[in-house]
């Protein structure tokens, strides 16, 4: 595997890791179209778990087949495939070496009353699958999020001792958070700080908004003239926020939407210097033509070519 100089320099500022958790890294940003540009594109299939098999695959019923998004990650040229344990059982063996995965330890669901969620697999099933990185959502603002918070910090201790990578799904909400709140701009920098200090190499967030939710956050915002009037200056105030950008941090694609939406969506990201995309529902709930066609053009967004 050839590692470019980007490649190497973004290695560089992970310093206490291993040499193994360097090279899963390094494997995750060495795959697919993006290789080498510092770039990703990632693909998560989680929502079956999260929201039900009939609301995440219907729309296009190939999704019930875990196979399909392992080809479907392969063919588009994404860095990796993110998704739970059985889902990743199910093809380990025909896809073993094919991409780089990423196994996602807890999950929650749709009939859950509390903002947390329960751990399904562990480090050494991301070994025995041949992962390269483990996956884990917290909540900050949850009741629940201590708890979250010294769970990861076990799962990102063992996974970096053996030489993966660790990736962080920060997603506020719960406690006091309103609804604008757990995508406002203060609280997502926030969210994306605390993933970078509980070791994250890749983090994952949301897009954020231009609301405020912390009164004191926004005295601060204020006083200081910091510019989050359009997405692409609120990406940057969010890679800031991750150690002044440096930790990877993909932005998450949400709800489903048009693809003028996704691609104006996208640039803004890039312009704002954001590491690259997950994106699950609005590809994979298309039929395979349409994904693969909307893959190519987040892609060439992020090659700068569209």
């Amino acid at each position: 595997m050839k590692v470019t100089q980007r490649v190497r320099k973004i290695l560089a500022n992970y310093e206490s890791d291993n040499p193994g958790t360097k090279t899963n890294i390094a494997r995750i940003l060495m795959t697919g179209r993006l290789a080498g540009t510092g770039k990703m594109v990632i693909l998560p299939v989680d929502q079956g778990w999260e929201h039900g098999p009939a609301r995440s695959f219907a729309p296009n019923p190939v999704g019930y087949d875990p196979h399909y998004f392992f080809q479907l990650a392969i063919d588009a040229g994404l860095n990796a495939y993110a998704a739970p344990l059985g889902a990743l059982e199910a093809g380990a063996d025909s896809y073993a070496g094919s991409l780089p995965l990423i196994l996602k330890l807890n999950s929650a669901n749709s009939h859950a009353t509390t903002k947390d969620q329960a751990v399904t697999a562990c480090v050494d099933d991301a070994l025995r699958l041949g992962c390269s990185a483990v996956g884990f959502t917290m909540y900050p603002g949850s009741d629940e999020f201590f708890e979250m918070v010294e769970e990861i910090r076990e799962i990102a201790l063992e996974a970096k001792s053996v030489g993966l990578a660790v990736v962080i799904w920060s997603y506020p909400r719960g406690g006091d958070l309103s609804k604008d709140g757990e995508t406002a701009i203060d609280v997502t920098a926030y969210a994306a700080h605390m993933a970078a200090q509980l070791g994250a190499h890749i983090i994952k967030v949301k897009p954020p908004t231009d609301f405020i939710e912390q009164p004191e956050a926004k005295k601060v915002y204020e006083a200081n003239n910091i510019d989050i009037s359009t997405l692409p200056k609120r990406i940057a105030h969010v890679m800031q926020s991750a150690f002044d950008g440096r930790r990877l941090v993909v932005f998450s694609g949400g709800a489903a939407k048009g693809t003028e939406d996704i691609c104006n969506e996208i640039r803004a990201l890039r312009d704002g210097g954001a590491s690259g995309s997950i994106i699950g529902r609005n590809s994979f709930q298309r039929d395979r033509a349409d994904a693969l066609e909307l893959l190519d053009t987040v892609i060439r967004i992020y090659q700068g070519k569209a």
